[in-house]
């Protein structure tokens, strides 16, 4: 793959529900180490899209390309095996667990010998592991052994992002990942998603707030009624060009 070529891609895809056409020729792409936002009103198909690009929904018609090469993700974790992770809306977190916890959790480390054997778990492997991952992205917290539901909204959201980051060597998908927090927090994780970016890694953020968007992002791609009416990098990337694409005022990429 050369730097010109995107890391993800997709072309003219089509997903129907029954009589629903939910993506209507949509296409989109990320290069290596770029921070992408989708956007648009709700239903104009921005989570339907990063379904299909991640494995959870199969398109109906059109074509995904990883590193420049065709692939058919049948599930979210032939996405993850490629090195994509998502961080969800609701970030898909056990509260009650620990963030060292949380961050292995279906990834568990097991004892060595016939105490791993027997399903015993490695606990204090996976902390120094937790330990330095949190570390690598700058996020700290009172306490790795605190349960999840103890710590506040940001920091939950951080350690979703760590956890991702993590286990993706290559790109990152976050839902909203600013809604729900206060100033503070916020200015948290929107540092943490350029601190993703610096690791190398692209990032896709969905998202409905276009402060934050232009904060982070290197270009913003708008989405209307199941395809990508808009598009917009630089100097063009402004809050009155991206709300008029948002509403139907403003299109500047028509598909046949």
């Amino acid at each position: 793959m050369t730097q010109s070529q995107p890391l993800l891609e997709a072309r003219n895809i089509i997903k129907r529900f029954g009589g629903i056409e939910a993506l209507r020729g949509a296409n989109f792409s990320i290069f290596p180490g770029e921070v992408v936002a989708l956007m648009g009103d709700n239903g104009a198909g921005k989570s339907t899209l990063v379904k299909t690009m991640c494995g959870a929904l199969q398109p109906t018609e059109g074509e995904i390309l990883f590193e420049g090469y065709p692939v058919h993700f049948t599930t979210p974790k032939d996405a993850q095996a490629a090195g994509m992770e998502t961080v969800y809306q609701d970030l898909a977190m056990a509260p009650d667990l620990d963030a060292s916890a949380n961050l292995f959790l279906g990834r568990e480390i097991p004892r060595k010998g016939l105490f791993g054997r027997l399903g015993f778990l490695d606990n204090k492997r996976m902390r120094e592991k937790t330990r330095e991952a949190l570390a690598s992205m700058s996020v700290q917290l009172k306490s790795i052994d605190a349960p999840i539901s103890t710590l506040s909204g940001g920091q939950r959201q951080s350690v979703a992002v760590v956890r991702a980051v993590t286990w993706a060597d290559k790109l990152v998908i976050m839902d909203e990942p600013t809604a729900a927090l206060g100033v503070v927090q916020t200015r948290a994780v929107l540092d943490l998603i350029g601190r993703v970016k610096a690791s190398g890694r692209a990032v896709i953020i969905i998202s409905h707030n276009v402060p934050d968007v232009m904060a982070v992002a290197d270009r913003v791609e708008v989405f209307r009624l199941g395809r990508r009416t808009a598009r917009f990098a630089g100097e063009d990337m402004t809050m009155e060009n991206i709300v008029g694409a948002i509403t139907g005022a403003i299109v500047n990429e028509t598909q046949a």
